[in-house]
């Protein structure tokens, strides 16, 4: 399968695919600590091989149009994940997920790439509905959505598990704020005018 998403000169999207196995293990161990306050998968992930198989499903859910994962490749390095999941061809609708290295953070790095997977689901998948959720407590996740002009909808109460940020630390229940964006609101914003190529 070959999927790519060019955003801009620096950052690509690329679909997971097994011989990324190896580096995205490794970038997660490197950031289990920053992740598993928010993502309790990341305890889940001791090995490369739990990455391979994490990427095997991925493809397959991607192989039925229910999904797509990608790499986010900063200047050619693996940075982190961005992706969308619970695609409902019914009412054409999905949820966009994304995580990425502690130390790139602030960059602007999801934020554009969140554009050219938005343009990616509304234009190419026909998709009328992209959903975002992200912990209340969480700022830096929920600045995305609302950078790119997604609409707050509401707060889901103790929906969500977290893990703290130590193996030891105890599970928390936490709130998840649901950001919604429609295409007829995707296509009266500025940023969806600028193309990207595949």
């Amino acid at each position: 399968m070959t999927f790519q998403l060019r955003v801009d000169d620096e950052l690509s999207l690329v679909l997971l695919e097994p011989h990324l196995a190896e580096e995205l293990y490794t970038l997660v161990d490197a950031n289990r600590d920053h992740l598993r306050a928010w993502l309790p998968w990341v305890d889940a992930q001791t090995s490369a091989e739990d990455s391979k198989a994490f990427i095997l499903n991925s493809l397959q859910v991607f192989a039925r149009r229910e999904g797509v994962s990608t790499g986010m490749l900063y200047k050619g390095q693996l940075v982190g994940t961005l992706g969308s999941h619970d695609h409902d061809n019914n009412v054409k609708s999905a949820e966009i997920g994304y995580w990425i290295n502690r130390e790139f953070q602030g960059q602007g790095i999801v934020s554009r790439g969140c554009k050219a997977l938005c343009r990616y689901l509304f234009e190419v998948r026909d998709l009328n509905r992209l959903m975002i959720r992200c912990a209340t407590g969480n700022a830096k996740s929920c600045a995305i959505p609302e950078r790119l002009g997604f609409i707050r909808e509401g707060v889901l109460r103790q929906c969500a598990v977290g893990l703290g940020d130590a193996p030891s630390a105890p599970e928390i229940l936490y709130d998840m704020v649901i950001y919604g964006l429609l295409r007829a609101e995707y296509d009266a914003l500025p940023w969806a005018r600028v193309k990207v190529s595949s």
